[in-house]
């Protein structure tokens, strides 16, 4: 693995830049990261749709249930299609599924280190997490906008900090890899 890892050390380095590059746009231009991953969102529910439609077009022939797949193909079209005129709105319900997704694991959390307070000691850290995941959630709701580049800032800080690893690791791995003779690979 290593004498794999090691020939090809500058993908690692150039995927590390460009992580670091998309970590750098997300955290300084969040509204344009925001635009891309409505466009992202939306080049998938139309791929996902168009697919969805051929195989049930396709599968008619087969019988039963065929109609499911072709409501489903059509459904990722049209959600595709308010994506591109509304992206907005793609990003709003993104964020709000985020805020609903914190609110319920906040409750479950928080009900989970009760339960726990007596059979272990530290369960307050669990409580902890519930009250954070529904403050976080709140924020959410109330200020999706804020909300939205605060994820997006989350995002580009994770983006940075994977990048930099994968160059240090490139570049790691070039230097180990400079000391060693090529392997005589024969096809």
């Amino acid at each position: 693995m290593l004498i794999l890892y090691g020939t090809y050390w500058w993908s690692f380095l150039f995927r590390g830049i460009l992580a670091a590059v998309f970590g750098l746009v997300a955290i300084f231009l969040p509204g344009v990261t925001l635009g891309a991953v409505a466009i992202l969102a939306a080049a998938f529910l139309f791929m996902d749709g168009v697919f969805s439609l051929f195989t049930a077009l396709r599968g008619k022939s087969l019988g039963a249930r065929w109609w499911l797949l072709l409501l489903e193909g059509i459904a990722g079209i049209a959600i595709a299609t308010l994506t591109v005129f509304w992206p907005g709105l793609t990003l709003l319900a993104i964020v709000y599924f985020i805020g609903a997704w914190a609110l319920f694991t906040g409750i479950l959390e928080i009900a989970a280190a009760i339960r726990l307070r007596h059979e272990i000691e530290g369960e307050w850290l669990l409580g902890l997490g519930g009250v954070l995941s529904i403050l976080f959630s709140l924020i959410l709701f109330f200020s999706p906008g804020v909300g939205a580049i605060a994820l997006v800032w989350l995002i580009g800080a994770y983006a940075i900090f994977f990048g930099i690893s994968l160059i240090f690791l490139g570049l790691k791995l070039r230097l180990h890899h400079g000391f060693r003779h090529e392997p005589n690979v024969e096809h």
